[in-house]
């Protein structure tokens, strides 16, 4: 385990978690305002495989984990911490569609800020497609504040980058 909230536990992945990856990674809904395209079931095992392997890595710089519901150890998402070009640490995170709107990623923001902290991180960076009002408005409300507006090489769209000094 990563870290804990009332309802989730932030942990490493497994390859138990295909499925659900699956389910996450080839919803484009999910995908929308994500750098990513959707993925086969091949390529989700394969990136899967990888991302585990990274944990052991000397020097990884791109570390995401799965977010699993305490109620039933069900996967419902993935939680990343990878550095941006400026070498900050930047987070990011996706939640499978049928468990949006239950509060989980404001959850998992607040326990984040805190662990961030208490190892050692002095900035976080959050970078939100302008459309996706649901997460800049997560970040405000954890006194994020806007940093810039670009257009992002990766996906095309508008994006506002935001800090976080702890």
């Amino acid at each position: 385990m990563i870290f804990e909230t009332n309802r989730l536990i932030v942990r490493k992945l497994t390859l138990e978690d295909l499925q659900p990856f699956f389910e996450l990674e080839s919803n484009p809904e999910v995908l929308q305002y994500a750098t990513g395209e959707v993925k086969t079931l091949e390529e989700c095992e394969a990136e899967l495989k990888e991302l585990i392997h990274k944990y052991d890595k000397k020097g990884n710089d791109f570390w995401i984990y799965a977010i699993e519901r305490k109620s039933d150890n069900q996967f419902i998402g993935t939680l990343a911490f990878v550095k941006d070009e400026n070498r900050d640490d930047e987070i990011g995170y996706r939640f499978i569609q049928r468990y949006w709107g239950n509060g989980y990623a404001t959850e998992v923001c607040e326990s984040l800020i805190p662990y961030c902290k208490s190892i050692g991180m002095k900035k976080l960076i959050g970078c939100v497609v302008d459309k996706n009002v649901a997460s800049a408005k997560i970040l405000e409300r954890f006194n994020f504040t806007k940093e810039k507006s670009f257009v992002s090489d990766d996906i095309g769209l508008p994006e506002t980058k935001y800090v976080l000094y702890l």
